[in-house]
């Protein structure tokens, strides 16, 4: 790959945007260096005009079922993640965890074989998978199948937390699940979420202590805050340690509730992610989960029983609305999907800004906030 110049951009860097940087990106797909419009060493590779658009760093969604008409819980092939990714990419999306919700062991085997095999292959973005479950509350299953909610023993921890190269998330229920067993999976590598849970505010205190480090879907699928019984949200905004991720679609919860959550998080716990069901980025607007089909009406995807069953939202919407129903500056709205996840997964030291030696993951975003072009690894496509 030749040495690229995007230049005209106004450029989203630690301080602010800059109208007045140009961003080179060497051949190994990094940013090579953040310099002055005009210098010399522009016109030495390709020169690309991003025509004064917004250029971000590429959005990380850490919840990500579907895309492209592919559940990753019915096909867990490297292709199949391949094929969510790229139905992602035209709206930002440069990194991603493929998410299986609730399913029996031989199922999650699979989906972890076939993660490896794509983060083996080189699939683009591909950071790990996220286990959305089966370690949950019936309660609060959503639109989870309790039936194959079950207490992991030895060799299913070990298998849940096998994959040796890419990041496992782990969503659980943390009453459902004993303290010396969230212990383990974090010792084992595992980043460990609270979701789909009915624990009192002391059960999911008592997880926080086991190291539980953040919350699925904040207000959804959980025990909500009241005045006597601070509940999940309440152990969720109470903490200043925990990122919380937030689903901004105007649907899954109220503007009200999630301007609530940044005024009591610490700026950088709160963001973004999409709980995207296959119909983002298909025009196919149904699919099959544990042999039902699954429709989105009018952009609300909801089982048979009226459960919301995740969501057609993508990474670039969800920006937008954070702009716009949330009223936060382009700029913070950027980060909640780029810099703040990068830190929640730990990959910040190569992903989530626009910096000299990080890797070359951009998005171009017009006036309106369109994506007009992503970058992955230096790679550019076109939306």
């Amino acid at each position: 790959m030749a040495t690229q110049a995007l230049v005209n951009g106004r450029v989203l860097l630690d301080d602010d945007f800059h109208d007045d940087v140009a961003v080179l990106v060497d051949g190994s797909g990094r940013i090579q260096a953040l310099v002055p419009e005009g210098q010399a060493r522009i016109k030495a590779g390709k020169v690309r005009d991003l025509g004064g658009g917004w250029l971000l760093p590429g959005f990380i969604d850490v919840q990500v079922n579907g895309g492209g008409g592919v559940l990753f819980n019915n096909d867990t092939r490297p292709e199949a993640i391949d094929a969510i990714g790229r139905a992602h990419r035209r709206y930002g999306t440069t990194s991603f965890l493929p998410t299986l919700i609730s399913d029996t062991a031989e199922v999650m085997e699979r989906a972890i074989a076939g993660t490896r095999a794509a983060i083996a292959a080189g699939v683009p973005g591909v950071l790990g998978i996220h286990l959305e479950g089966p370690y949950l509350a019936p309660a609060r299953k959503g639109t989870h199948d309790a039936s194959r909610f079950r207490v992991p023993d030895a060799a299913e921890l070990a298998m849940a937390t096998s994959l040796d190269n890419g990041i496992t998330l782990v969503t659980l229920a943390p009453e459902q699940v004993p303290a010396d067993t969230i212990r383990a999976m974090v010792a084992r590598g595992a980043i460990v979420c609270a979701g789909h849970t009915a624990g009192t505010y002391e059960q999911v205190r008592a997880g926080l202590e086991a190291g539980v480090r953040g919350f699925t879907h904040l207000y959804n699928a959980m025990s909500p805050l009241q005045g006597r019984e601070p509940g999940t949200v309440g152990a969720a905004l109470e903490s200043r340690e925990a990122y919380c991720g937030i689903i901004v679609d105007g649907v899954h919860v109220h503007p009200a509730s999630l301007r609530v959550a940044l005024a009591a998080k610490p700026r950088g716990t709160l963001f973004l992610v999409t709980d995207a069901m296959p119909m983002v980025g298909s025009d196919d607007p149904s699919f099959e989960l544990y042999g039902e089909t699954i429709t989105a009406v009018d952009g609300v995807v909801r089982n048979a029983a009226g459960a919301l069953a995740g969501s057609a939202l993508d990474m670039a919407t969800a920006v937008r609305n954070t702009v716009r129903l949330l009223g936060l500056p382009l700029e913070e709205a950027a980060r909640m999907a780029s810099t703040y996840p990068a830190r929640f997964l730990g990959v910040d030291s190569r992903l989530g800004r626009i910096a000299p030696g990080w890797q070359a993951d951009l998005v171009l975003l017009d006036e309106a906030l369109q994506v007009q072009a992503t970058w992955v690894a230096g790679a550019a496509s076109d939306a």
